[in-house]
């Protein structure tokens, strides 16, 4: 008895909901009970926010073409106008056939919802006014309390729908409901609002939608997945069949038509989710942009807040990218360095505007993915820092020897500044940026190094000769170098110090002993092109913010870091290696200037060059750490390399990259070198008696001997006895050797070295040689101590 009073109670309730909704009188007892609730209703809050719903954010490159979208959930907000009339048609017969009668309560459907919640089972009766303000409540929710609460099963919630829905019938339209409602439904498999299932099940817009596509549609909104075409397309037939009947009883269309299109399949043409960086053909950028959204300040105060407007907001994200650049740099990196090679080796590379910053091109050898055990897929980005998604970097080589030159110059050093180093030299007296002195450093020359004894910054860059570059850095001072470095932009890809803190600074920082990315190495040699100006690294050029009415309009960062003159000398100096020095034969035909670079036992190679309107940087390496996986002894794209040098790989990459990238720019010149640096000759070298030729006949004739195998006094005493200096490594490598015994030297036995020259010993760990993936990959890495003498092996010309 008491159930059924509480049953009486409630429709009671609904009742008195009604009447104030249609203004009736109240009469009788009913009447008053009625009123008073009526009157209750009316001062329940009324006034609802409709903002836009949550809506996909598209990131385009320079000329508009979509690179990729990004959202929560996938729905393009259009116009009632842009939306097929029989779609309208449908979802009303459906859903609220008397939605243009009604003021927003349908009260008959009302009234059976109302009967059936009192029982526990609140479904059903809701108008399409209704059912628009619950899915407002739902998306507009901040938390997961508001959403509950926008989804409860109560009288309660069917209650303030109604008040919301009958003050929302008296500030919009039809049209405009009718426009929310469809915009803000979800119509299963993840598409939201009309136009994006259109799109999705049917391959066409909202406005070219036909008759069955409109009813199928129209009839997933109830139960998105238990009629989702694509998972149950029988269960999806029957009811867009419903649908049909239903639109001809109410008129909506003839029983002919119904019958028409009832004869038809579903006809669809279901698109793949094209959500995230994943589907993008550009997806390695397409994460650098995500990235730097979701780390500036900018676009919101925290990383949740600013994700949540990337992939709510409907963002029209327009970058920097150049597609045919892009393409010229993706074709490049996977001719050489195919994706899915067995010696799981990476090639990336970066296009920069000199000038502005902006990112061209960034592509790498990988297919992106999360699982990294595939064979090709990443989701590491290995062009950039790890901040932005990259890794910690890779040793750069003497693309590091510009930065020294650049000190060099500034510092009242000219072109014709030389040193008389032979083949083997030792520094000492370089101190840290603290003032602590450094242990002597000895630094050898590779065996084919081209220039002379003597070498100036003219031949001394041509040949990339490591004793120069070591004196020139010894002469200017080691910290001034640092400095210099980090004025043109340059640091750890794993954003710690060059010198860690200033209290460590490394002896070898001219020969590239540092890890950088490709686009930090590239935004510092953009300074040379652009004429001494740095520009931090863009990828976007303006974000629109429709909803929110604004334009978000991302200029250049641009400061004078070094003079005009210094930046000029040094592009002078890096064109020379063009003709004859170690980029000969990578010409694009036009001007251009580039530095080769390859780390120690050919860990990892670099080169990176540039014109004066376009910059590009490549590295090749192992992303599973190059030290213990060089490029020695690799197959890579069917090719055999003994050795891979900056010229090998990397220096074709850039070339291929570069010819078909600069097609549309112009072929500017370079500035003339400015004659305070004086001579741009290299310095004359004399007729053979000189110091080169003493060292090359103090080469020991049968080269450094093979020690591999034996235990470690074993081997200094057989490399000592040979005229040689042993510097026995604390780091022990992978080798087939036994554990504790020579495991690796550098350089290798055979080699031919002036007698005294350092070789580096290293003792197995007895962990087996390789990775395992047959591509031959040695045993020892990068030496950056004493004894670095091949840090800097040229194809043939000391790189």
């Amino acid at each position: 008895m008491l159930q059924k009073i509480g049953q009486l109670v409630g429709v009671g309730i609904v009742a008195g909901v009604l009447v104030a909704a249609l203004a009736l009188p109240a009469v009788g007892g009913i009447g008053i009970t009625a009123r008073n609730v009526a009157t209750g209703f009316l001062n329940m809050p009324s006034e609802l926010e409709t903002p836009p719903p949550p809506e996909r954010s598209v990131i385009y490159d320079r000329d508009g073409q979509v690179i990729a979208e990004i959202y929560d959930q996938n729905r393009e907000v259009v116009e009632i106008d842009k939306m097929a009339p029989v779609m309208r048609k449908a979802i009303i017969a459906m859903e609220d056939s008397a939605f243009y009668e009604h003021g927003g309560i349908d009260i008959a459907g009302t009234f059976r919802a109302a009967i059936r919640t009192v029982s526990g089972d609140v479904e059903g009766g809701s108008s399409i006014t209704q059912q628009y303000v619950k899915n407002v409540l739902v998306e507009s929710a901040d938390s997961q309390a508001e959403q509950e609460e926008a989804r409860e099963t109560t009288l309660g919630r069917k209650i303030r729908e109604l008040r919301y829905a009958v003050a929302l019938e008296q500030r919009m339209s039809k049209e405009e409901i009718l426009e929310g409602y469809l915009n803000i439904a979800y119509f299963g498999d993840g598409a939201y609002g009309a136009e994006s299932a259109a799109q999705h099940f049917f391959g066409v817009s909202a406005d070219e939608l036909n008759l069955p596509q409109a009813a199928t549609l129209a009839g997933t909104v109830r139960y998105p997945y238990l009629y989702n075409p694509r998972l149950n397309p029988e269960d999806a037939k029957n009811r867009r069949d419903v649908v049909l009947n239903r639109m001809a009883q109410t008129g909506a269309i003839t029983k002919s038509e119904a019958e028409e299109a009832k004869a038809t399949d579903l006809g669809l043409d279901v698109s793949s989710p094209s959500n995230g960086c994943m589907p993008s053909d550009k997806p390695f950028f397409c994460d650098y942009v995500v990235q730097q959204i979701e780390s500036d300040k900018r676009y919101g105060e925290t990383e949740t807040e600013r994700a949540r407007w990337l992939r709510t907001a409907g963002l029209q994200i327009h970058t920097t990218l150049d597609s045919d650049m892009q393409q010229a740099a993706q074709d490049a990196v996977d001719e050489w360095v195919p994706r899915k090679n067995k010696s799981r080796k990476v090639a990336a590379e970066v296009l920069v505007e000199p000038g502005t910053g902006k990112i061209r091109g960034m592509a790498q050898s990988r297919n992106y993915g999360p699982d990294e055990s595939n064979l090709g897929e990443t989701s590491i980005n290995f062009a950039v820092d790890a901040k932005d998604g990259g890794s910690t970097g890779f040793q750069s080589g003497s693309t590091f020897k510009p930065f020294t030159l650049a000190a060099a110059l500034a510092h009242g050093k000219q072109f014709g500044t030389s040193y008389s180093t032979g083949n083997t030299t030792t520094i000492t007296g370089q101190r840290n940026c603290n003032g602590g002195r450094l242990a002597p450093w000895t630094v050898s020359n590779a065996g084919d190094t081209e220039g002379g004894s003597t070498n100036n910054m003219v031949s001394g860059t041509k040949g990339s000769v490591n004793t120069y570059f070591a004196s020139l850095q010894a002469d200017v001072g080691l910290c001034k170098v640092i400095n210099m470095a980090e004025n043109l932009g340059m640091h750890r890809a794993d954003g710690t110090g060059f010198d860690n803190d200033r209290t460590q600074a490394n002896n070898s920082f001219t020969l590239g002993s540092e890890e950088v990315s490709p686009l930090n190495l590239a935004t510092a040699y953009s300074v040379f092109a652009s004429r001494g100006m740095h520009c931090e690294p863009q990828a976007l050029d303006k974000i629109v913010d429709e909803h929110a009415g604004k334009t978000i309009d991302i200029k250049p960062e641009c400061e004078r870091v070094i003079d005009k003159d210094v930046a000029d000398g040094v592009s002078h100096l890096l064109q020379q290696t063009f003709d004859g020095g170690t980029t000969d034969g990578l010409e694009i035909g036009r001007p251009a200037a580039a530095k080769t670079g390859t780390t120690d036992n050919s860990a990892s190679a670099w080169f990176a060059g540039y014109t004066p309107n376009l910059v590009g940087t490549v590295f090749v390496g192992d992303p599973r750490g190059p030290q213990n996986h060089p490029l020695r002894n690799v197959t890579i794209g069917g090719q055999h390399y003994s050795y891979v040098y900056g010229a090998t790989i990397p220096g074709p990459i850039w070339q291929q990259t570069m010819q078909k990238a600069t097609e549309e720019l112009s072929a500017d010149d370079f500035p003339s070198p400015p004659a305070k640096y004086g001579s741009t000759s290299g310095p004359p070298q004399d007729d053979g008696d000189d110091e080169q030729n003493a060292d090359e006949a103090a080469n020991t004739a049968d080269g450094v001997p093979d020690v591999l195998g034996m235990g470690p006094d074993e081997a200094v005493g057989a490399l000592e006895a040979a005229g040689f200096e042993a510097n026995l490594s604390s780091t022990q490598v992978r080798s087939d050797q036994p554990a504790n015994t020579v495991g690796a030297v550098n350089p290798e036995p055979g080699t031919g070295l002036p007698e005294g020259a350092t070789v580096n010993v290293f003792l197995s760990n007895g962990g087996g040689q390789g990775g395992g993936d047959g591509d031959g990959d040695g045993a020892f890495g990068d030496w950056d101590g004493p004894g670095l003498g091949l840090a800097d092996q040229g194809r043939g010309r000391g790189d």
